[in-house]
C-alpha cells in the first residue's frame, strides 16, 4: 500500500504543477457559478410569487433554501463533472505511454495492482479537489442566506448530496482509468470515456420507451437514477452497492489490461 501511495503522491503533484488543473478548477468554478446563480435568481423570485399570490400553486421544493437551490445545484454539478472527469482521467496512462515511460513503470519491481490503486487513487484525490471547490456554494448562502427558521440550510442533506457527488465522480475517474489503459492517445482517451458516461446516464430517459419490467431493470443500471437519491440527501443502499460495483470492476478490469501489457 506504500508503494501505492507514493505513486498517488507523484500523480497528483503532476496535476498541480501543470495548469491543466487550474483549468479545470476555473472551469468547474465558472460554470457552477453560472448555475447557482440562475438557480437562486429561480428561488427568489418564486419566493415573490408566493408571497404576491399564496403558496397553494408553488411547489414545496420552494419553500426552502436546501431543496429549492441546493439539490438542483448538486444535479447541475454532476453533469458539469460528466464532462470534466474525463479530462482529469484521460492522462493517467495514456500519458505514460504516449511518453514512452509506461515501459519503464512496467519492468519497475511494482505490482501491476500497486500501479492501479496508485493511478487511480491520484485521480480520486484531483476529482475530490474539484468537487470540493463547490462547498463554496452553501457556505455562501449560509453566511448571507436568511430564513424564518433560523437554519438557512438543513447540513445533513447538503453534506449527503455532496457525499453523492464524490461517489459519482469517483466511479467517474474509476471508468476513466480504465480507458486510460486502453490507449496512448490522452484526447481518445477523454472522448471515450464521455462517449460511455454520457449514455450511461441517459439510460434513465431511455427506459421510458421499454414496457415492464425492461423499464425497470434500464433504470436501474442508469446513474442518473442510482445518484438521485443521495442528491436529495437519501440514503439509499443499493446505489452505494451499485457505484462501488461499478469502481470495484472497472479497477478489475484496469489490472488485468496492465497485467497483460505486462506480459505483451
Amino acid at each position: 500500500m506504500r508503494t501505492a501511495l507514493a505513486i498517488a503522491r507523484k500523480e497528483l503533484t503532476i496535476y498541480f504543477t501543470t495548469p491543466w488543473a487550474y483549468a479545470v478548477f476555473t472551469a468547474m468554478l465558472a460554470l457552477a457559478s453560472f448555475f447557482f446563480v440562475g438557480m437562486l435568481h429561480e428561488f427568489q423570485r418564486t419566493q415573490e410569487l408566493a408571497r404576491t399570490y399564496g403558496w397553494e400553486n408553488i411547489p414545496a421544493q420552494f419553500r426552502n433554501l436546501t431543496d429549492g437551490v441546493m439539490v438542483p445545484f448538486w444535479s447541475s454539478v454532476m453533469i458539469i463533472t460528466l464532462f470534466v472527469a474525463p479530462f482529469l482521467s484521460m492522462r493517467l496512462f495514456a500519458e505514460e505511454k504516449r511518453n514512452k515511460t509506461f515501459e519503464l513503470l512496467m519492468t519497475s519491481p511494482v505490482r501491476p495492482l500497486e500501479i492501479v490503486l496508485g493511478k487511480y487513487l491520484g485521480g480520486l484525490g484531483i476529482i475530490s479537489a474539484t468537487l470540493g471547490l463547490t462547498i463554496l456554494y452553501p457556505l455562501l448562502l449560509t453566511l448571507f442566506g436568511r430564513s424564518e427558521s433560523g437554519t438557512v440550510l438543513e447540513w445533513t442533506t447538503v453534506w449527503l448530496g455532496y457525499g453523492g457527488l464524490l461517489l459519482w465522480g469517483a466511479t467517474c475517474m474509476a471508468i476513466g482509468l480504465f480507458i486510460s489503459t486502453l490507449t496512448e492517445s490522452q484526447m481518445v482517451a477523454a472522448l471515450l470515456t464521455f462517449a460511455i458516461l454520457l449514455p450511461w446516464t441517459m439510460l434513465r430517459g431511455l427506459a421510458q420507451t421499454f414496457e415492464e419490467p425492461v423499464r425497470s431493470f434500464i433504470e436501474h443500471l442508469s446513474f442518473d437514477a442510482q445518484l438521485q437519491g443521495l442528491l436529495r440527501g437519501v440514503v439509499e443502499l443499493e446505489a452505494l452497492v451499485f457505484f462501488c460495483s461499478v469502481i470495484f470492476f472497472c479497477l478489475l478490469l484496469s489490472h488485468r489490461a496492465v497485467e497483460a501489457q505486462r506480459w505483451a
